[in-house]
């Protein structure tokens, strides 16, 4: 079964797919397209907060679909970013999330960081979840030994 003939960009479909599907479950949507979007802003809120090398580090393990909304916008001279509490990364947050479903926007990141320990590498996941503040790393759990 192929949607569009290539077999890189229907992979990359189905692994974005299935990121967006284990966000969905854990926060309970029923829309896609809102799983899209806390993905999104997580993700954008997470690599303005790491050093630029490895924001592109964690950038190189995600989906091709997921690493192009992750660079989306993206200007690394900026980076990190002075913000370093948990109300500053959910303000971050915000700005770039509709919040029509007025869900607890630390709650909604932590589904996202629970997806991320499941699909990516762990050494990769601690690596950048040590970077954070303790403030941050309590709504990001910490990763299995086994990874992706």
């Amino acid at each position: 079964m192929s949607n569009t003939g290539l077999e890189t960009f229907d992979s990359t479909l189905q692994l974005t797919n299935e990121w967006l599907n284990d966000i969905n479950d854990k926060l309970g949507f029923g829309d896609k397209q809102l799983a899209y979007h806390a993905l999104r802003a997580t993700l954008h809120a997470l690599r303005d907060r790491i050093p630029t090398q490895e924001a592109i580090e964690f950038g190189a393990q995600l989906p091709m679909l997921v690493r192009g909304f992750y660079y989306e916008g993206w200007n690394p001279v900026d980076n990190p970013s002075k913000e370093r509490n948990l109300d500053e990364f959910v303000a971050h947050i915000e700005q770039s999330y509709d919040n029509r479903t007025n869900i607890d926007l630390a709650e909604m990141a932590s589904a996202v960081f629970s997806t991320v320990n499941e699909r990516m590498t762990a050494g990769q996941v601690t690596q950048v979840r040590d970077m954070l503040n303790e403030d941050l790393r309590q709504i990001w759990p910490e990763p299995v030994a086994t990874g992706a």
